[in-house]
């Protein structure tokens, strides 16, 4: 466990279900001991993981102590709150939220829409009349996304800070370079941009910590005084406040926005955009092609920070009914230098021979092409994705619900043949699912013909070999945990003991035929200890009251025993 990552997993409470590995885009999962481990450098911090563990076991680190920590370090500490507060905080006007962070000790709050103003407007004028492929770096995920794992394509990103960046540049242009910066919004990934530009943004929050914030501080924003000065500052953004939506920045880019112009195109997810991206190295474009890429589904609006996931329409018409902008000042003029340049190293995957990979897929018990179900059980898209995990050390055999499942039938199977006494399973409808072939021998001739042709039995009905069938069905119906009974069948006395594995599903037994010399002998021992036990309580309690030790019997009957165990 990693808690100075911004995702890390909690280890103790992983229930190795795979969920994490299966869903995350790009694999930075490792599977250690059975428990997923997030990989620092792989990892996008998207937090796609922490929105889709059924257990909760993925988290994101928590930074309130570190901006308590700020506000006594600062004189001043500046918000930048998230354009994607309005569906988060839907219950609470917009002076309330302003009110409810000055009550934590916050200078002022303002809004990171105006950074991505600033965004859109260096990012028109960097895409007018430039030819081939532009990608927004407004999302911290996909510029991570490309520098890690589309290198080739990272020259087509557009070199501008990211609107938490630029506003946190602004910020400090209208109040100083002394004053703190906090960012407060929806996306994990702003942690690593605060880790990286310490110089910029010093911690960022997540809505869900705010609640929990508020929370444990006895603040009710909807209960609080509110004066005239519980504005955003240093004034209330405009288009910016579209971008936690599909399209959002490029209509801020463009007067008019449609979903049919090809030289604009907005996409959302990181699974469809990295489909979207396979395939697009290496072509030409003859006119300007800008990408708008949001690493959530739906938009920021749905990101790993906010309480609610989903409702994605909704959270659209929330974001929309909230801003106001002239389109005549579309796109605006930059008023700020937000250029940059920045290096990730790629993530070079290890390249294994074929030979390796087929050794790797024999460890899992797959020999053919045909073995190989690529059911994605394992959380990989394929046996041979996985077969790659297994030789890189960062999965582990355990995990092939195939090869689990065939291990397992293995084990039980060469249980069940090994046992002198007959055993049989049997589902709700009385239909064998498995036996061993003592059971086929104490049945009789015809269903032991019939094993030695369908070895077990599996689908063979139990009233067809069984006189006594009415006994597990009894005991189906009824749910009984055990029953027992000594029954004739033919010239023989079984000893029958059926037992519930999944009440009123699936039912098992145990036979033996108790006219054998061994099971004779098995019973004779049996009542003799259970004599001797009585007898010795017999014993103790006289012993007790008359003070004398009278166990002869107890050596006889031991010597007894001990004959017929041999």
């Amino acid at each position: 466990m990693d808690i100075l990552q911004p995702v890390y997993t909690e280890t103790a409470e992983c229930q190795d279900c795979y969920k994490c590995l299966r869903e995350c885009a790009v694999k930075a999962i490792c599977i250690q001991n059975g428990h997923a481990r997030v990989i620092p450098d792989a990892c996008l911090q998207c937090g796609h993981c922490i929105t889709i563990c059924p257990v909760k076991a993925k988290k994101a680190r928590n930074d309130i102590e570190r901006v308590k920590l700020l506000l006594k370090l600062r004189k001043q500490i500046f918000v930048s709150l998230a354009p994607s507060y309005v569906a988060e905080f839907p219950e609470y006007n917009d002076k309330q939220i302003i009110a409810g962070l000055k009550a934590l000790g916050f200078a002022g709050v303002s809004q990171t829409a105006l950074g991505a103003q600033e965004v859109s407007s260096a990012a028109a004028a960097w895409v007018a009349g430039k030819p081939g492929i532009h990608i927004s770096s407004a999302c911290p995920v996909i510029t991570d996304l490309i520098h890690k794992y589309y290198p080739e394509l990272k020259a087509n990103i557009t070199a501008l800070y990211s609107p938490l960046l630029s506003h946190s540049k602004l910020l400090r242009r209208e109040y100083g370079e002394e004053i703190g910066v906090v960012f407060i919004g929806p996306c994990v990934a702003k942690k690593n941009e605060s880790d990286r530009n310490k110089d910029l943004l010093e911690v960022a929050l997540t809505f869900q910590r705010l609640r929990k914030w508020w929370q444990e501080e006895g603040i009710n924003p909807a209960a609080l005084s509110l004066i005239s000065e519980d504005e955003f500052v240093p004034q209330r953004a405009q288009e910016g406040s579209l971008y936690p939506v599909d399209g959002g920045m490029i209509a801020g880019m463009k007067p008019h926005c449609t979903t049919h112009d090809t030289e604009y195109m907005a996409m959302s997810g990181l699974k469809a955009i990295t489909k979207a991206l396979d395939g697009l190295v290496g072509r030409e474009f003859d006119h300007p092609v800008f990408l708008e890429l949001l690493a959530c589904e739906g938009g920021c609006v749905n990101g790993p920070g906010m309480s609610r996931q989903g409702q994605t329409i909704s959270k659209r018409c929330k974001v929309l009914e909230n801003i106001s902008y002239d389109e005549g000042q579309i796109p605006r003029k930059p008023t700020l230098d937000i250029s940059c340049h920045w290096e990730l190293s790629p993530i070079r995957p290890r390249s294994f021979s074929e030979e390796e990979i087929r050794k790797a897929l024999e460890q899992v018990g797959k020999r053919t092409a045909q073995d190989e179900l690529n059911c994605g059980g394992c959380g990989y898209d394929s046996c041979r994705e996985f077969a790659c995990a297994l030789l890189a050390g960062r999965a582990e055999k355990t995990m092939c619900m195939g090869y689990m499942r065939k291990l397992a039938d293995k084990k039980v199977y060469a249980l069940i043949s090994s046992m002198p006494s007959g055993v049989v399973m049997v589902d709700k409808t009385l239909t064998i699912v498995e036996s061993n072939r003592r059971f086929a021998e104490l049945i009789g001739e015809e269903a032991l013909n019939v094993f030695d042709a369908c070895p077990g039995l599996a689908g063979a009905r139990l009233a067809r070999v069984m006189p006594f069938h009415d006994l597990f069905g009894m005991v189906l119906e009824r749910g009984l945990e055990k029953f027992q009974k000594i029954v004739r069948h033919g010239e023989r006395i079984l000893d029958l003991t059926i037992f519930t594995v999944e009440p009123k599903l699936l039912v098992g037994a145990v036979i033996k035929d108790v006219t054998e010399p061994v099971i004779q002998k098995e019973h004779i021992v049996a009542k003799a200890q259970e004599v001797i036990d009585k007898n010795l309580e017999t014993v103790q309690k006289i012993a007790f009251l008359l003070g004398e030790n009278a166990a002869e019997s107890e050596v006889i009957l031991d010597s007894i025993k001990n004959i017929f165990k041999k």
